[in-house]
Order: C-alpha cells, then structure tokens, then sequence
C-alpha cells in the first residue's frame, strides 16, 4: 500500500466518513415543545437505536467510503469490477436513503440533517473524483528529488549515475586522455606525443573542452561510435500508471503511484524505461504530463 496514491477526492471521502460517523450518534428527530409541552422525559433516538436507518444510511456509507480507500491504496477486483466501484455504489444508496427518509419524517434531528449533508458530499467526492482535476491532484505532496546522484567509481564528477558515456579511467591517466581513447598509443613519435601532453596540459584547466577535442580528432581517425545523449532523471507521474515488463508482456509487473519519485535509466521509442524502488525495471509506455526532478 502506498499512502502518496491518496488524492484530495479521497481526503474529502475521507472527511464526509467520518462526519457521519459522528451523526450516528446523534439525534434522528426533533418535537415541538411548545405550548407548555414537557420534553424533559422525551428520549430522541440516535441511529443506533434503528437497525435500519444505521444500516442503510450510515454504516452504508462508511462502508462504502473504505472500499473507495482500501481500493486506491490497494487496486483489487471483484466479479471483474474495482473495489472503488462498489464503494461508489454503496455511497449512493446511503445518499438516495437519507434523502427519501429525512423527506418521509415529519421533524428531522441533527443526526438525520447531518447525514444528508455527509452522504450528499460523501457520492459526490466518490463520484466526481476521478473526472475533477482538482480532486485528482495527490493528497501528499511528493518529497524533494535527491538533490545530487553519486557517480560510479571512476566517473567524471560531473556525470550523473549511469550516464551512457562515462569512462574510467586506468590509475595514473592524465585526465585529458581517457579509458579506450581511439587515438591513445603507449610509444609514439616524440612530436605526437608533445601534441597530447600539451592537450594534457589544457584539459587540466577545463576537463569538458579535453574530451571535445579528444572526440573531434576520434571521429576522423577511428571511428568509434558517439556515446547516447539520453542522461538518467528522476520523474514523478501525475495519476497511476501502469508499467510493463521489457519483454512486452500484456500484464502490467507494477504501478507507478503519484507524488513518489521513480527512475528514468533508458529511453525506448515514446516510452521509458523506469526503475521503482525495490529494484524492478519496466517500460512505462505513458509518459505525457510527468514531472521531471
């Protein structure tokens, strides 16, 4: 269960749950005392003094209003259909009951007239909050990306984990002159190698504008193939997305929450190759609308 998948629609079911909770307990009916009426002895029932206004109106809806939770928290199916859908069901019987029961009676209680309000906004938020967009925003803000990824032993300091073109160099290198350069030789003529140790030398102050010129005279003497241009980065999804497996599986292996922070390591066509927290790696074929750390 994943707490960050919460949106403010099921802070407001959430809310409404508990305020008719409360109504439970209070009184269903009022009565006139007026006229010299002695209501001292009257004893005003609350719902649970009724199996079935507390079962239809109230227990209905807070019943329904976990089911919408427990099935945001924890996607389940029932006979082929979200738990979020008998929930959404549930709620709308116990607004339609209250509705029609508070109408029937001659004086309504605070219990009855605060039950109709917690039904009416409990079906509304259950009903309205996957199609508002500002009920479907995350309840629980996503937490701050790290601020800085550690390179892998050997990296250049300013390339990022799993940056496609970092290169390690062997101990003792000169950091002009990285592992594998294509034009690097271990014995050569006197004059190339004063030409490298005076690239050597500039490539000190600026170690950028050294591999630029090791690739602009790479690409005519060798050609090795440049390194992708896609660097790794932290994303966040606006709603669930599902992610697929990289074998293209139909089933989706997991889905990505909003408001937690997943790893972007691969680029793939229209789509992403993201890593979650426990490790999995899938292709999140959606990508529209991400948030980028």
């Amino acid at each position: 269960m994943n707490i960050r998948s919460l949106t403010r629609g099921d802070g407001v079911v959430i809310g409404a749950a508990v305020v008719l909770f409360i109504a439970s307990f209070l009184s269903l009916f009022s009565y006139d005392c007026s006229g010299g009426i002695d209501c001292s002895r009257l004893n005003s029932p609350n719902a649970w003094d009724s199996l079935g206004l507390l079962m239809s109106i109230f227990l209905a809806g807070i019943i329904g209003a976990a089911l919408v939770i427990v099935g945001r928290l924890a996607p389940r199916k029932v006979v082929g259909l979200d738990l979020g859908q008998f929930g959404t069901a549930f709620t709308v019987f116990a607004l339609w009951t209250a509705f029609w029961t508070i109408i029937d009676v001659s004086g309504a209680g605070a219990g009855l007239i605060l039950g109709l309000l917690g039904t009416l906004v409990l079906a509304a938020a259950t009903v309205a909050g996957p199609l508002v967009p500002a009920l479907k925003a995350p309840l629980v803000g996503a937490p701050k990306p790290p601020q800085a990824v550690q390179p892998p032993y050997g990296g250049q300091p300013g390339q990022g984990y799993g940056y496609p073109g970092a290169q390690q160099q062997p101990y003792g290198a000169q950091p002009s002159q990285g592992y594998g350069y294509p034009g690097a030789q271990t014995g050569g003529q006197p004059g190339q190698q004063g030409q490298q140790g005076q690239q050597g030398q500039q490539g000190q102050g600026d170690p950028a504008q050294a591999q630029a010129a090791q690739a602009q005279q790479a690409a005519p003497q060798g050609g090795a193939a440049p390194a992708g241009d896609f660097t790794p980065f932290w994303f966040a999804v606006p709603v669930a997305r599902p992610l697929y497996g990289e074998d293209g599986a139909p089933n989706p292996i997991a889905e990505l929450a909003p408001g937690t922070w997943y790893l972007a390591v691969e680029q793939r066509g229209q789509g992403l190759i993201a890593q979650t927290q426990d490790g999995r790696r899938g292709v999140l074929q959606d990508t529209t609308g991400i948030q980028r750390g």
